[in-house]
């Protein structure tokens, strides 16, 4: 744990299936930099809704036994065609991590995840906005009717909803989740907030789109970074591309932030080993977290 200058800690954790499909493998790595936190979206290849009550068990008790705990679970929901809406903007790739769901598959979905939180006493359930559309303030409505449902039956499981800003969905940039934000004032639905998916959808994200968001919506951060190159997205090393975490995360510890940085790595690294690049981005991040985004790192 690295305790920031405001005195508050700022955890740091992770997406497993960044480090290693197998979940051995990657609690390990993710330990080995300093991370406690775990986020789970697939495992062996397979999305973490499709996996068995006793697999879950198996991970959360993988999991405790390495003095970690698991604080989201990165679920698919909301991540599908919105029927009757303008068509899906093709400019954007769709990452689906093994999650090829449709919009009537959202109830069974919904309960599948709700029960998956309470087996491993998860208090995020991270959601999206639906596939980008080519114009996505027509879908805002639809989207406000859908998260306003889900913050309602998370409030009775006590977890929160987390809604990513997602560049692939139709709440992608900053003002559009401010404005989202506005509009579903409910407390257990909050943001996380990725900057690098709003960099790749024009954004400047720090400070420009940090300084309009609601900080006490601000409910769980993922960690990534690229440039962008004729359009498309280009992963490197956290801090060393185009996002300024240096000064995202220096804000965040003055702002008393008190959730965690979790690693979404995206980079495959200098040898096309995403094990390797993701240890080498857990290594960065936890040098920025601890001095504030302040100096150069080297790999230890």
């Amino acid at each position: 744990m690295v305790a920031p200058a405001s005195g508050q800690p700022i955890r740091l954790a992770a997406i497993t299936d960044e480090f290693s499909p197998d979940i051995d493998v990657a609690l390990d790595a993710m330990r080995s930099v300093g991370m406690t936190g775990v986020e789970l979206r697939t495992v062996g290849g397979r999305n973490v809704v499709d996996l068995s009550d006793s697999e879950i068990a198996k991970i959360a008790a993988a999991v405790t036994v390495r003095g970690m705990e698991i604080v989201s679970i990165a679920s698919p929901l909301l991540k599908c065609v919105l029927p009757d809406a303008p068509p899906v903007d093709t400019r954007f790739q769709q990452d689906v991590f093994g999650s090829p769901f449709t919009f009537d598959d959202q109830p069974r979905l919904t309960s599948r995840v709700f029960e998956i939180a309470r087996l491993t006493t998860a208090r995020i359930v991270r959601v999206f906005s639906y596939w980008r559309t080519i114009d996505p303030p027509r879908c805002e409505e639809r989207i406000v009717v859908a998260l306003q449902a889900l913050a309602e039956q998370a409030s009775t499981r006590g977890v929160t909803i987390g809604l990513e800003n997602e560049y692939a969905c139709n709440v992608g940039t900053a003002p559009e989740s401010a404005r989202l934000l506005k509009r579903l004032p409910h407390r257990h639905l909050q943001l996380i907030w990725d900057p690098a998916n709003a960099f790749i959808l024009g954004d400047t994200p720090f400070p420009d789109g940090y300084q309009i968001l609601p900080r006490d919506r601000i409910l769980h951060v993922h960690v990534k970074d690229c440039v962008m190159q004729e359009g498309n997205a280009i992963w490197g090393p956290v801090g060393d591309m185009g996002i300024d975490w240096r000064g995202q995360i220096r804000a965040l510890k003055q702002d008393a932030y008190q959730g965690w940085l979790s690693l979404e790595t995206h980079w495959k690294g200098p040898s096309g080993d995403k094990l390797e690049a993701s240890v080498i981005c857990g290594r960065r991040l936890r040098e920025l977290a601890i001095h504030e985004g302040v100096g150069k790192w080297s790999p230890s």
